[in-house]
């Protein structure tokens, strides 16, 4: 079903370590309005959608999502791969540390583990599609504020990136919302089986 280059999306080159970031951007890894939930997600409520448009709309940016997840675990990999334990203890990851090293696992800026009731999957396409316009806003927020926090060029550049893809993806979901919204309007001619008189 799906074809992976083995390339992020977007390149990731940060040559300057900065926990404070990591422990920051990582919310985008695993937490409420991540790229591993809005992944999940969509793909999850792809199943309920009533056309072939909106089932294609689902599926391409859940699929998308997780390259986003690609880039972000790269950002953060970058930031504290070079870190000491004493640089990870002064901005508090040293219970991070304790369970994961510098490996990536999904939480939220402040600890929180991802769970799944960060997805929303109603199985109503107009509540799922709306669901989708409101998240992919929250994830545009989000960037803005981590742009607004960065300071390094190379770690500012992906972060735009990720965040012009969200305001792509809002798009998306508001023509696949109107497709839904009109279909749901037309009025639907079914044909009765004919009964079988053997029966």
């Amino acid at each position: 079903m799906w074809v992976y280059e083995k390339q992020l999306q977007y390149p990731v080159k940060i040559t300057k370590p900065d926990v404070k970031m990591a422990k920051v951007i990582v919310t985008q890894y695993g937490g409420p309005d991540g790229e591993l939930a809005a992944s999940l997600r969509y793909l999850s409520q792809r199943f309920s959608m009533l056309i072939p448009q909106a089932i294609a709309t689902l599926n391409d940016i859940g699929t998308e999502e997780l390259a986003h997840l690609e880039i972000v675990g790269a950002i953060v990999h970058q930031l504290v791969k070079c870190a000491s334990l004493e640089e990870l203890q002064a901005e508090g990851l040293a219970d991070y540390y304790s369970n994961h090293g510098k490996g990536m696992y999904p939480v939220s800026a402040s600890g929180v583990p991802f769970t799944a009731s960060y997805i929303q999957s109603k199985g109503d396409p107009i509540v799922d599609l709306t669901e989708d316009l409101a998240a992919e806003q929250k994830a545009r927020a989000t960037y803005e504020y981590l742009i607004n926090l960065a300071d390094d060029p190379d770690v500012i550049a992906p972060l735009k990136f990720l965040r012009e893809r969200e305001v792509v993806h809002y798009q998306r979901f508001g023509e696949a919302l109107r497709i839904v919204q009109d279909y749901l309007q037309e009025p639907h001619l079914y044909v009765m089986p004919k009964m079988n008189p053997m029966k």
